[in-house]
């Protein structure tokens, strides 16, 4: 059985009850802090424009955040330790099959 919590988040001023689980709650509040700043700082830069335009730039730049840390995690790391225990392996076959390379 899951352990659920009921909670509030509120983003730019309006309040939005979720049903999540308890594991889960400090994350849904972080992302709640991260748009709610995403937000602030939108209505300095661009003065009184329309919630529903600030909330469209705000999804916007998280979506771009999100597909550069998605290409990032498919890229270098990862693949770059695949391809040296490849070469290693490779390395330790030549040898035991008496061939250097």
């Amino acid at each position: 059985m899951k352990d659920n919590l009921s909670i509030n988040i509120k983003i730019d001023s309006r309040t939005y009850p979720l049903v999540i689980e308890r594991k889960d709650e400090e994350k849904y509040r972080q992302a709640a802090k991260l748009l709610n700043d995403l937000v602030f700082q939108y209505r300095n830069h661009f003065g009184d424009i329309d919630t529903q335009d600030i909330m469209a730039m705000a999804a916007f730049q998280f979506v771009l955040k999100y597909l550069d840390e998605k290409n990032n995690a498919e890229g270098s790391p990862l693949i770059d330790e695949i391809k040296n225990l490849n070469d290693d392996i490779a390395d330790f076959l030549a040898e035991k099959a008496g061939i250097r390379s």
